[in-house]
């Protein structure tokens, strides 16, 4: 017998009357809705310890109970892949990591992540508050987002870095280059972020099912039709700065996701979003001191640049 993954939501007012397949799916992102209504048809969910049919309206203070059963998934295994560390002591790493490389492993990406990487380098040594997938991993960045990440040797580690990135004293700081000449040198973006309506593997701004998000930017340089610029995180949803550009109608340059897809001599060659995570800033959680790192361009983005810079 499969074991099951059982979870128990709360209906918010604010959510009363939406149907309970819609609500579910944006309350558990990693299943389809399609995927959701089977669960409900097969009596794997009830609500005020009832079943109900998929298009039952929801309520204010509804208990709805979900049993999922889980997924057999292997622990990830260590794989000597080469790392870019700029700064490592007993409690944790910042590692520079490349573009094209999944941060941990999940559907389609079973090794060669950031995580089987890792457990190789540190003989397995690494925090254990995200599970067996995902262990060290304090926050994350996209499959082809290059850049800085802070990963924890401990769990002590991991609930002080955790708590800096909650309160928003943890400063994540990323360059990239988006479509368009920018109206302001510089601004905030203050746009609330939930799971896209019809595509679930894309977010949105949204009112719906939403959480709070904040990003900050300046202009670094600007160019005919394109504008080099410098972006600072104060919270961390799921795609936000991807999100949040194309939201204010400049996409990043090179994003399949979000925004336009325009291709042209000078950015035809680039695959995934132009976004570097450059600099990230924390106080040391054993230590006291506070740290920051910067990393350099990499290749992809300099060429980038070149290619702007340069006159056709």
């Amino acid at each position: 017998m499969k074991a099951m993954n059982e979870m128990t939501f709360t209906v918010e007012f604010d959510d009363e009357g939406t149907r309970i397949d819609r609500w579910l799916s944006d309350k558990i992102p990693d299943i389809s809705r399609s995927s959701i209504q089977k669960l409900i048809g097969e009596g794997m969910m009830s609500v005020n310890c009832v079943k109900v049919a998929k298009n039952y309206k929801i309520r204010h203070g509804d208990i709805i109970h979900v049993k999922m059963p889980e997924e057999e998934q292997s622990s990830p295994i260590a794989q000597n892949i080469p790392l870019d560390i700029l700064y490592e002591d007993d409690d944790l790493l910042v590692v520079n990591k490349a573009k094209g490389m999944v941060v941990h492993p999940g559907a389609g990406h079973r090794d060669n992540t950031l995580v089987n990487a890792l457990l190789f380098h540190c003989k397995g040594k690494l925090s254990t508050l995200n599970g067996d997938i995902r262990p060290g991993i304090v926050h994350r960045i996209d499959k082809d987002t290059s850049g800085l990440l802070v990963v924890a040797k401990n769990n002590f580690t991991h609930e002080d870095l955790a708590r800096q990135l909650k309160e928003r004293t943890f400063k994540r700081q990323y360059e990239t280059i988006v479509y368009g000449s920018l109206r302001k040198s510089a601004d905030t973006i203050n746009a609330p972020i939930g799971r896209h309506g019809t595509n679930r593997t894309k977010m949105c701004v949204t009112e719906h099912n939403s959480k709070n998000a904040i990003t900050h930017f300046n202009i670094i340089e600007q160019y005919a039709g394109y504008a080099y610029v410098r972006v600072m995180l104060e919270t961390g949803r799921t795609h936000q700065i991807r999100v949040h550009m194309d939201y204010i109608g400049h996409p990043i340059v090179g994003d399949e996701v979000y925004g336009v897809r325009k291709r042209n001599s000078k950015t035809s060659s680039l695959r995934g979003q132009c976004l570097h995570s450059k600099m990230l800033g924390f106080t040391h959680p054993r230590s006291g001191d506070y740290i920051e790192i910067e990393s350099e361009l990499p290749e992809y983005f300099r060429q980038m640049l070149t290619k702007l810079r340069t006159k056709e």
